[in-house]
């Protein structure tokens, strides 16, 4: 995601906010009221029905995006930073110390992050399908040009990827004033035509829509729901650009914009039931129709540039927090440090999406596979929370504990309405989620049993600073050993002594930890500890949203009058092998996948983009 540059100011972040965080909810009128009363789905056009949906657009948006996320939500911070891993980091520190709360916290949040996959694939896929299907309004011979269209945009959008936001990201701003300036235009034009409309802002109009007709309520929920896709944008984004500009850039231009441009669109079914198969696009006049589509198709490749960044960034949170494996991760931006781009996960989506388009055709089939993942990642939010804000020290957040029972019932209603949609695709995003959510769990428990058979093995019990090595010779120069615990000895440095019985004359054990915070101060970063027999440990501490830096390491440690050449010194690496030596058993395939993930995960070499000629890599087997 692009991050704001601190001198900006407030006027140009906020614009900056504008244009990455409120892509995704800010094209959700392509296609939400069409859903609602034009879809495969569809309910009867009627005044009662129509006053209905829309007090349940306005106060949904209000209640869930408004109150909870924006005004509420952008409080539950890490540091700064946001998303479901940050809070779930807040979360896991006010239960630590009742095991099975964190168990739970750690389960919930991480099937909240596989849920945001399903998201981050169906996004790109929908948002850009339903802006080129207005071809079909304003020139119906290019209708069968759609889908190629549409394919080539999301490959375009993919490829690109490489290079990042950054040669592009000064546009996204003006060009989100542009798409929200008109969905309030056009909002307004309708609204003229049929004032009455304002009249659904009254929430009786839902209560006695949801008490009167509880099974067509049900079945719009369904398709609401789709006014709330990219709430979580607001919290995952607070951390490029503060929570000020977030609100200020909601409350004062997107929240009105969006809200007129459904009741606009509501106008135009009240005066034009016709209307129902696209009410947005019918909306503008004729003549506007192309330049419309040219503008939300710009929108649209935004909101999916924003969700396509969200799934680096959370894939690298997911990474640093042991829940993936070591992946390759390439800054694209000098300036700002959210600006990452991951190939495996890039070109991964690439496919999904491209699959999901040629798969469901349209915009109005893949709707039916939206909202499931979002409705389940904004309720497992609320859980999170529900089960950690007693344990909160701040009294006034305990206050917030039957205000986030009020959500959870909300998002409820709103996830067993898109459970409805599972048969026609809200398959999709759930099983894209549970196979997340196995790579995910399966990752951390191997990595778990790996770390307690080394600490059960004699390179875990001994400890390397206190070893005697008498009599052992001592070569010039200086060797770097890497661990992955804080004790005991480096595997790579037991097969060095083991096989060549010599010791560098400077020899550096390094481990590096990343905590459960998103950044770390240089002052704090590194410790250091010295053995009687002259071996030295380091232990350097990053946050989730860091890349290790070992030329940063070295050169704190040069502040602690350790001098060491990054060109000079020899680094020892060791790359373990999983060895079955038991039964498979019904879960064997895990261990299979893991070991799997293990032989395929980026080197250490690479990962600490360590000087080619200066690594040696040895093996290292560990039986499961």
């Amino acid at each position: 995601m692009s991050e704001a540059r601190p001198h900006a100011g407030l006027p140009g972040v906020t614009l900056a906010a504008l244009g990455v965080v409120y892509g995704d909810i800010g094209t959700s009128p392509l296609y939400a009221l069409r859903e609602v009363f034009g879809g495969k789905n569809a309910i009867e056009l009627n005044q009662a029905n129509l006053f209905g949906v829309l007090s349940m657009v306005f106060w949904a948006v209000t209640v869930v995006v408004s109150l909870k996320y924006v005004v509420i939500m952008l409080r539950f911070d890490n540091r700064g930073e946001g998303g479901v891993l940050a809070l779930l980091s807040w979360a896991l520190h006010r239960v630590r110390r009742h095991p099975r709360l964190a168990w739970l916290v750690s389960v919930l949040g991480v099937f909240a992050v596989s849920l945001f996959y399903g998201d981050a694939v169906i996004t790109p896929a929908i948002s850009v399908l339903s802006a080129v299907e207005g071809l079909s309004l304003a020139a119906p011979g290019l209708s069968h040009f759609v889908m190629p269209i549409a394919l080539v945009i999301l490959v375009t959008l993919f490829v690109v990827q490489r290079r990042g936001t950054a040669a592009v990201g000064a546009f996204f701003g003006p060009v989100m004033v542009a798409w929200f300036g008109a969905l309030a235009v056009f909002g307004v034009m309708g609204i003229l035509e049929a004032p009455q409309i304002l009249a659904a802002v009254d929430p009786r109009y839902a209560v006695s829509f949801i008490i009167d007709y509880p099974v067509l309520a049900l079945i719009a929920s369904g398709a609401v729901f789709l006014c709330l896709t990219g709430a979580e944008a607001l919290y995952a984004d607070m951390g490029h650009f503060g929570a000020k500009p977030v609100r200020i850039a909601w409350f004062s231009f997107v929240f009105p914009a969006l809200m007129l441009n459904y009741f606009g669109q509501g106008a135009l079914l009240l005066t034009t039931p016709q209307a129902a198969e696209n009410p947005f696009y019918l909306l503008a006049p004729q003549v506007l129709l192309l330049p419309l589509v040219a503008l939300a198709t710009l929108a649209t490749v935004i909101a999916s540039q924003a969700t396509i960044s969200g799934a680096f960034s959370a894939t690298q949170q997911a990474s640093r927090m042991n829940f993936l494996p070591r992946l390759k991760v390439l800054h694209t931006s000098e300036t700002a440090q959210g600006q990452v781009y991951i190939p495996l996960v890039n070109w991964l989506l690439l496919v999904l999406v491209l699959a999901l388009v040629l798969m469901f055709r349209t915009s109005e089939h893949l709707a039916a596979a939206y909202g499931i993942a979002v409705a389940g990642d904004l309720l497992l939010s609320s859980v999170i929370l529900l089960i950690a804000l007693p344990f909160a020290r701040a009294g006034g957040l305990r206050w917030l504990w039957p205000v986030f029972l009020m959500f959870a019932v909300v998002e409820a209603f709103f996830l067993y309405s898109n459970a409805a949609k599972f048969a026609d695709g809200g398959w999709f995003p759930v099983t894209l989620a549970l196979l997340s959510f196995t790579v995910l769990t399966t990752w951390r428990r191997g990595t778990e049993l790996m770390r307690a058979k080394k600490e059960a093995s004699s390179a875990g019990l001994e400890d390397g600073l206190a070893m005697d090595l008498t009599g052992i010779p001592r070569v010039p120069g200086a060797a770097v050993f890497f661990s992955s615990t804080v004790a005991g000895c480096p595997a790579a440095f037991l097969h060095n002594l083991k096989h060549n019985k010599i010791v560098h004359e400077t020899t550096v054990f390094v481990t590096v930890t990343f905590d459960d915070v998103p950044r770390i101060r240089d002052d704090e970063r590194l410790g250091v500890q010295r053995g009687a027999n002259g071996i030295i440990r380091f232990t350097a501490h990053f946050g989730y949203l860091e890349n290790p830096d070992i030329r940063l390491i070295l050169r704190l440690a040069a502040r602690k009058g350790i001098s060491l050449q990054v060109n000079e010194v020899s680094f020892f690496t060791s790359k373990p092998t999983v060895v079955s030596v038991s039964r498979r058993g019904l879960f064997g395939w895990r261990r299979s996948l893991f070991g799997w993930m293990l032989q395929n995960s980026t080197s250490v070499a690479n990962y600490f983009n360590l000087p080619p000629n200066r690594v040696i890599e040895l093996g290292a087997q560990v039986a499961f």
